[in-house]
């Protein structure tokens, strides 16, 4: 993917202003609109069909997980990347149960965001390594796990695990690895399959519970 096209949901105009200016300066990623509520972002999104929405958590009206909910049901829904101040419980698990590709928090680095609407857009589940931390505590903290289930993995699917738990994108680690980008989505497919996981989310908790 060259290029990625993005609507930006925040009430706050700062917030909006500098996340427009920011992202529009980042190779390969051109803003299509803003909005300051998500009703709004909705319609945007209609309008001109980005590629991935950043959305903010808390709005007045219609707050961004409401229009998740509504973004999804779309036909060709854009991924929605949730965002907000502070890594809360209330909005990762409610962003997440209604359809959000991912979450970050406000804070993260632009280069960091910018990664992750590419890895949205392209279909990746996108989770901050603080989020990841939250589902864990969330399911009750590390588990001992039987190392059966590890037993079938080569070191360099243990590694890719590793990292996927750190919250690295595909990108990520395949600049760490010295690997392909479509090497390491090989290795994520074949460790879903393997360790019986659903979607990336799962493998980054199954791997911080591992430690």
């Amino acid at each position: 993917m060259t290029g990625v096209t993005v609507i930006i949901a925040d009430d706050d105009p700062y917030v909006r202003d500098y996340l427009s200016d920011a992202l529009g300066r980042a190779d390969g990623v051109e803003v299509a609109g803003v909005a300051a509520d998500g009703a709004e972002a909705v319609d945007l999104v209609i309008r001109t069909r980005p590629d991935v929405v950043l959305m903010d958590v808390r709005m007045p009206g219609v707050d961004g997980i409401a229009a998740t909910r509504e973004l999804v049901g779309l036909d060709s829904p854009p991924a929605v990347i949730l965002m907000t101040a502070l890594d809360t419980d209330e909005a990762l698990l409610g962003g997440l149960a209604a359809g959000a590709r991912g979450y970050t928090i406000k804070t993260a680095p632009v280069a960091a965001i910018v990664e992750s609407l590419r890895a949205a857009a392209s279909g990746t589940d996108v989770l901050s390594p603080e989020a990841t931390r939250r589902l864990v505590a969330l399911a009750g903290g590390p588990k001992p796990v039987a190392s059966p289930l590890l037993d079938d993995l080569g070191d360099r699917e243990r590694e890719v695990l590793r990292l996927i738990g750190d919250g690295a994108s595909n990108a990520a680690i395949a600049r760490t690895l010295y690997l392909a980008e479509s090497t390491v989505k090989g290795h994520v497919s074949r460790l879903m399959t393997k360790l019986d996981c659903q979607n990336r989310t799962q493998l980054a908790v199954l791997a911080q519970q591992l430690g």
